[in-house]
């Protein structure tokens, strides 16, 4: 990329690794869907490349099903960024209470959040760079990344929001949510750690008008199922 690359602002990244990863079984039955590989680099590694190469300095990741593989691969892969991995106990926390866990003891406000079922690279590194510029500029505290339905490679995802003027409504659903967004530690101040998704705060913040989003013009890529698996490995 023949571009001066920056650093992030944000200086810590989530990375939610926790679920069953049920649409994929019986691959995630022995092997947590953040490991499985599309030309053998595996989902998570994809996306711990894209942190890395913006410059963020720290990971979080939470883990439950099929934890210690996890672990495991982080040990063994040597990142060359600080990784602190938080177990989300005896149960599983959701989205929103993952996110939680893995906030409440960071100093941090801002926290950039993947999911590692989109097929995270390079392309992705300027929308990303905008979309905090924005967000900052703005002085939001909360921000998604969301594609037109027609850049989904799996052509059978129904939209998820509409988007204009980078505010965020329900009144259509050509958009879809990419998996990457940006929220404050403050819209957690009323939630305790427990199970909850982080759709109920982008609920609560539609009915204000103040859930934001920023598009992205890539291709997008989800490991949705056993047959979208098999097609990326043609890719």
């Amino acid at each position: 990329m023949n571009i001066l690359k920056k650093n992030m602002k944000i200086k810590t990244a989530l990375i939610l690794c926790a679920g069953f990863g049920k649409r994929l079984n019986p691959l995630t039955l022995e092997t947590p869907k953040p490991l499985l590989k599309i030309k053998h680099i595996s989902m998570l590694e994809h996306c711990i490349n894209l942190v890395i190469s913006l410059g963020i300095k720290n990971i979080i990741l939470n883990t439950y099903h099929l934890e210690d593989k996890i672990i495991d691969f982080i040990k063994k892969k040597n990142f060359s960024i600080n990784i602190e991995i938080k177990k989300d106990g005896v149960k599983i926390l959701d989205t929103g209470g993952g996110i939680l866990n893995m906030i409440n003891s960071s100093l941090e406000n801002d926290f950039l959040i993947f999911n590692p079922d989109t097929l995270w690279n390079e392309k992705y590194y300027q929308d990303i760079k905008k979309m905090q510029e924005y967000y900052f500029s703005q002085n939001l505290n909360n921000i998604l990344l969301l594609t037109k339905k027609n850049n989904s490679f799996d052509l059978n995802l129904t939209g998820d929001f509409n988007l204009k003027n980078n505010l965020i409504t329900k009144d259509s659903k050509e958009f879809i949510f990419i998996g990457c967004q940006i929220l404050n530690k403050e819209l957690f101040r009323n939630y305790q750690i427990n199970n909850f998704s982080i759709s109920e705060i982008w609920e609560n913040l539609l009915q204000t008008k103040g859930l934001n989003g920023y598009e992205s013009e890539n291709k997008f890529y989800h490991l949705t199922n056993l047959e979208i698996f098999k097609r990326l490995q043609d890719l």
